[in-house]
């Protein structure tokens, strides 16, 4: 009978393996030695909490969950100005749409400098459980998938943490008379209606019925010729535009979403062979194709919201940082809104990413002294407006600002309540209604033991806020947090932060 510790080495060596990683490789990622990891996965050595969480992320792959999501906390010891220069990794949202639109494509897809991030890796198993074979080459993906998926053995456990499963629809329509998905996850937002996915989809033959936590599709495929969205939202514009790739016609879109994850996902899908116009716009002109086999690389283009994080970090904490490519477009209204504030920002002249489309530049936030509210009340709206993911952190400046600012956060439902997590940490948030707050400042903010709200942005929100706290924080089970950025915490202590990164049991 193989001992625990042989268990846990025999699985390590799986995992290794079909990560394409040798002895050496792993040993080098973890800053050990060859013959360390051959003991490990011998089962001759004895492993703590810690030293399983530096493989598990060394895989990519959990290895130990203490219940049922890896729980990790967070001990910040605030009151310390951050400096230095910081990249941004690539886009969550947009990165989740190309892991779904990869089922498009029967030949090897590759994506360079992807996000190691828990919703990445969510939808990454539902893939593999379907037949898809992925393998990382540090922060490099390549996708193959089989010629026949097997849409009976989706792993309904990593499908329902992420409401981005819902973009399974527009790949699969095309390959399966009849399939079911799981009901989608995610954040706690309130209701999120899925009825614009079903009304667009069903121009192109697809009927769904949601019985029992999955919803039932069947599908005859046909050409739509032109619709019109009744949500011009991004997640249901990415199934349109999926569903549409291989539809081997015109399909004229009117009220499509133009934010920077569907122009990600456009831009993909143009390297497949489709041909698209009018993106970043409402109407889309698509011509799909048949099949597609091609051996493909794309680099999806940095994330707008985390560039909104470190520029909240910095403010809050009064520091000046500079964060490296930025794409500058998508956040034109918000950087305006904070010139207005009083907080100064220089830029780099732009350069393009890798994906030859999306314009970036370096910004740098200065110092500030005394920034005063806006007037005018600060609410999401579609691009060029200001991002709807934009807005929580424009919630936690506007805390820093002399004066009371009215927050409309019109899009999602419930989410403005979650923004009052902040006055456990000193900042005077007064809930008008689930859409609205009024923010009152400044903030002396105040150090806290807390447990993470359930909703990505305004979960993260503390972090900043316990940054900026004189005294040691805890913010417990940071997993909603780890959904959309990777390794967060080692990435501000290299800018002068102090966070350790705490097992459930510490």
């Amino acid at each position: 009978m193989p001992t625990t510790n042989q268990k846990i080495g025999n699985f390590i060596a799986e995992i290794r393996q079909d990560r394409g990683l040798t002895q050496a490789q792993l040993a080098d990622r973890l800053s050990t030695s060859q013959s360390a990891i051959n003991r490990i996965e011998r089962g001759k050595q004895n492993l703590s909490l810690e030293t399983l969480g530096r493989i598990s992320d060394a895989l990519n792959h959990q290895l130990l969950a203490l219940s049922d999501e890896s729980v990790t906390n967070l001990r910040i010891h605030g009151g310390q100005q951050l400096q230095g220069k910081t990249t941004l990794k690539a886009s969550k949202n947009a990165a989740v749409a190309l892991l779904c639109a990869s089922l498009l494509n029967h030949g090897v897809t590759r994506f360079k400098n992807f996000p190691k991030i828990e919703e990445v890796y969510r939808i990454i198993e539902v893939l593999e459980s379907i037949g898809v074979n992925a393998k990382w080459d540090g922060s490099d993906l390549e996708l193959r998938r089989p010629g026949k998926l097997k849409l009976d053995d989706i792993n309904d456990e990593s499908a329902r943490k992420t409401r981005s499963v819902i973009m399974l629809l527009g790949p699969l329509m095309h390959e399966l008379a009849n399939f079911k998905i799981p009901y989608a996850g995610g954040c706690e937002l309130g209701k999120r209606s899925v009825e614009p996915h079903l009304f667009a989809l069903e121009e192109f033959g697809v009927n769904i019925i949601a019985t029992r936590g999955n919803y039932h599709v069947s599908s005859k495929p046909k050409a739509p010729g032109e619709l019109t969205l009744s949500e011009q939202g991004n997640t249901v514009t990415n199934n349109v535009l999926m569903a549409a790739a291989l539809t081997p016609s015109t399909t004229k879109v009117y009220g499509a979403s133009g934010d920077y994850m569907t122009q990600d996902l456009a831009y993909f899908l143009q390297k497949l062979g489709v041909k698209i116009s009018g993106i970043g716009t409402p109407f889309l002109t698509i011509t799909g194709v048949k099949k597609i086999k091609r051996n493909v690389t794309y680099t999806p283009t940095e994330d707008p919201i985390e560039a909104m994080f470190f520029i909240a970090s910095a403010v809050v904490t009064n520091s000046k940082i500079t964060i490296e490519r930025v794409p500058i477009r998508w956040l034109g209204l918000e950087l305006l809104k904070l010139k207005q504030m009083g907080l100064t920002i220089t830029r780099t002249k732009p350069y393009l990413a890798a994906n030859g489309q999306t314009e970036l530049a370096d910004i740098t936030i200065e110092k500030h002294g005394e920034l005063t509210a806006l007037a005018d009340k600060l609410h999401p709206n579609l691009w060029p407006g200001i991002n709807p993911d934009s807005l929580p952190y424009m919630v936690i400046i506007a805390a820093c600002c002399r004066g009371r600012t009215l927050i409309h956060d019109w899009i999602f439902e419930n989410r403005a309540i979650y923004y009052t997590e902040l006055t456990k940490i000193g900042a005077n948030i007064e809930l008008a209604d689930p859409h609205r707050v009024f923010v009152t400042g400044p903030t002396k903010w105040r150090a806290a033991d807390l447990t993470t709200p359930p909703a990505l942005r305004p979960a993260s929100l503390l972090i900043i806020g316990m940054l900026a706290a004189d005294g040691t924080s805890t913010l417990r089970n940071v997993y909603t947090i780890r959904r959309g950025y990777e390794d967060l915490a080692n990435r501000l202590n290299k800018l002068g932060a102090n966070i350790q990164v705490l097992s459930a049991i510490d």
